[in-house]
């Protein structure tokens, strides 16, 4: 399929879902920040056609930026995306001002009514609060999108050898490499890994967001992490729409182990953990010899050892629990990335974010080392996580 083709798949999706959204929150910021206002004709016609030409752009650069490398996508995906996170801030806050609006209406519904003056006066004050509010919501946003923290997580695990306590698994997650995600960042993620010193280094899906040959030197730096026991890689939803048999083949020509469907064994003797590792629900949706099959990545291990899951959506714990796993590590939720969004996640995710706990099983989930969409965090910092097993 050609280029074009690719990206007109994979925009239809794109289309049918986010074109109407598009439409109503452009409108809802049209009406409560132009027409409710009385803006003067100069500025309302101005900022009208702004958000026209703002709305339009979103569907018409993420179409474009399927055709053309990703390094010179990138200039003018940033600005899409941007918005799309600054909109949707903005949106958020107009809301909830307008829903304080209304509960106090109703709670003064006995008062005299407003004229027209004190109403667009009322409009103009609850306008600028909400823009303001946008506004520097949105540039904490932009600030903490690009910083990575490391959190350290203690895990006890019953099955854990004496000598293994104190063992280090470094998981990375959706850092979705690709036009807003380049070497320059993936260098600094590496620097941050090794200078831990970890047992294992363990990446939970979603990596790329682009083909092996668009992204290949952005991922380069990867071949230089280094640890005891090797770095490990499960697909998560994201490599599958972007060739995921091809990408599982070239992280294994830069030394990093892909698990799929199957466990290894880290360390020798008694002193033993296991490490399994299963495909992404999303490989379903494709032809390519992918599923996801946890009783063929556990078949034949020794169920007295530790066993350490890696599963890149969370709501695999379920079937982690009848298979006796100990720790599951996971990401796809971002954490929310921008809050309130998590609590739209937990509809389809049994966590959203940190360490829980399933019957005997552990599951940790990850807020994401770097983004998705807009460049931007809210309530969601980033990590790159250091897991510290212990023998309980």
């Amino acid at each position: 399929m050609s280029k074009l083709g690719e990206a007109w798949t994979s925009l239809s999706g794109f289309l049918l879902l986010g074109v109407g959204w598009l439409a109503f929150e452009h409108y809802y910021l049209w009406a409560r920040l132009v027409r409710d206002v009385g803006l003067p004709k100069p500025a309302a016609w101005t900022l009208t056609w702004s958000l026209v030409v703002l709305a339009v752009s979103v569907p018409v650069g993420v179409f474009a930026s399927r055709l053309v490398p990703p390094d010179l996508s990138v200039w003018w995906l940033t600005p899409v995306y941007v918005w799309i996170g600054v909109s949707t801030l903005l949106l958020m806050s107009l809301g909830v001002v307008d829903v304080l609006r209304v509960g106090a209406s109703m709670a003064l519904w006995d008062s005299e009514p407003m004229d027209a003056d004190r109403r667009q006066a009322l409009a103009r004050m609850s306008a600028l609060v909400a823009v303001t509010v946008g506004v520097v919501a949105s540039g904490w946003g932009l600030r903490e999108g690009r910083r990575v923290r490391v959190k350290r997580v203690e895990v006890p695990l019953k099955k854990l050898p004496p000598e293994l306590d104190g063992l280090s698994i470094v998981q990375l997650s959706d850092m979705h490499i690709g036009p807003m995600v380049g070497r320059e960042f993936v260098e600094h993620v590496v620097r941050t890994v090794n200078a831990l010193a970890p047992d294992v280094v363990a990446i939970t899906g979603d990596l790329v967001d682009g083909s092996v040959e668009d992204l290949e030197q952005h991922v380069a730096p990867l071949a230089n992490l280094t640890s005891t026991h090797g770095t490990y890689f499960v697909t998560g939803n994201h490599e599958y729409h972007a060739d995921a048999s091809r990408w599982c083949e070239h992280l294994g020509q830069l030394g990093v182990r892909v698990l799929r469907n199957e466990y290894v064994e880290l360390g020798s003797g008694e002193q033993v953990l296991h490490l399994a590792g299963i495909d992404d629900y999303e490989s379903a949706r494709f032809d390519i010899g992918h599923r996801v099959d946890l009783p063929r990545a556990v078949a034949g291990r020794d169920t007295r050892r530790a066993l350490v899951l890696l599963a890149h959506q969370p709501k695999a714990v379920h079937e982690a629990v009848l298979h006796e796993v100990d720790l599951q590590l996971s990401g796809h939720t971002h954490g929310g990335q921008m809050w309130p969004l998590g609590w739209l996640q937990r509809l389809g995710q049994p966590v959203v974010a940190g360490l829980a706990r399933f019957s005997k099983t552990w599951v940790y989930v990850s807020s994401g080392t770097g983004f998705s969409g807009p460049p931007m965090r809210l309530g969601a910092p980033a990590e790159i996580t250091q897991l510290v097993l212990r023998a309980a």
